[in-house]
């Protein structure tokens, strides 16, 4: 299938590594032009010549933090300077971090989960619709399953990344007559270095190895086992692309079934 994303401008947050890393990849295995994005130009300068190798694809780096007011905007700003528009964004920033509701006081790790993830997504979005309208643009964000079934000992995460899908939704709906399409994706348990931190602080709560942490989440998911971020990415990179041209507005997780609700 030919998803048409060849010479479509892409860029991907916070994609130096692990699930953003896995989003660049794909859409540059697509043809994409794709601007990689994180705040360790070291890093973010290794992925660009991986991805360049194994692709081919002409790769941006744009240093940036996320978490910074200004980080989203030059991002934006510095693949449209560069590439001449945008088609398609994927919005994504780690995790905070692990902890129940009495580890944390009211004020700064919840203000700072908020705009790690939520005022993130908010600002990339902002700064990069007005180059999205008029060219059948998307805006995909990568949360996580705990949008739908909050995940223990990530209370930050449940509700900083939660409140991205109530703006997503809203966003679909304001911006869809402009040919704009805004859209979710949940991981579930997928190998990556932030699902280890997570089992690691689990496993130190609970006096167990991190690996009989990962191998309890293993059976835990209907496929047995833990998924990868290029399963991820591959349904990111769809929902990214033109192929996905009448979906807008959906949060769809990706878990090997892990999820059980209804909706």
């Amino acid at each position: 299938m030919d998803l048409g994303l060849a010479g479509k401008i892409a860029v991907v947050a916070a994609s130096s590594k692990g699930l953003g890393r896995a989003v660049a990849t794909g859409l540059a295995r697509e043809g994409a032009l794709v601007t990689v994005n994180g705040r360790d130009a070291a890093s973010l300068a290794d992925t660009a010549a991986a991805i360049r190798a194994e692709t081919g694809s002409d790769v941006l780096e744009v240093v940036a933090d996320m978490a910074e007011p200004d980080g989203a905007t030059r991002l934006i700003e510095e693949t449209v300077r560069r590439r001449g528009g945008l088609d398609a964004l994927v919005c994504n920033a780690g995790g905070p971090p692990a902890g129940t509701f009495t580890s944390f006081p009211d004020d700064g790790p919840w203000l700072a989960a908020l705009n790690l993830n939520l005022m993130s997504t908010l600002r990339l979005a902002r700064a990069a619709l007005p180059h999205l309208e008029g060219r059948g643009g998307s805006i995909t964000n990568i949360v996580s399953i705990s949008v739908k079934q909050p995940i223990g000992h990530l209370i930050l995460s449940n509700t900083a990344r939660t409140a991205v899908i109530g703006l997503a939704k809203t966003l679909a709906t304001e911006v869809a007559d402009r040919n704009v399409r805004v859209n979710n994706v949940c991981p579930g348990s997928t190998l990556t270095d932030r699902i280890t931190s997570v089992a690691a602080a689990r496993a130190e709560a609970s006096g167990r190895s991190v690996e009989d942490i990962l191998a309890e989440d293993a059976r835990a998911i209907p496929m047995g086992r833990l998924g990868t971020p290029e399963e991820f990415a591959n349904v990111v990179v769809f929902l990214a692309s033109p192929a996905a041209s009448y979906v807008t507005g959906v949060t769809i997780q990706v878990d090997g079934g892990a999820y059980k609700g209804l909706m």
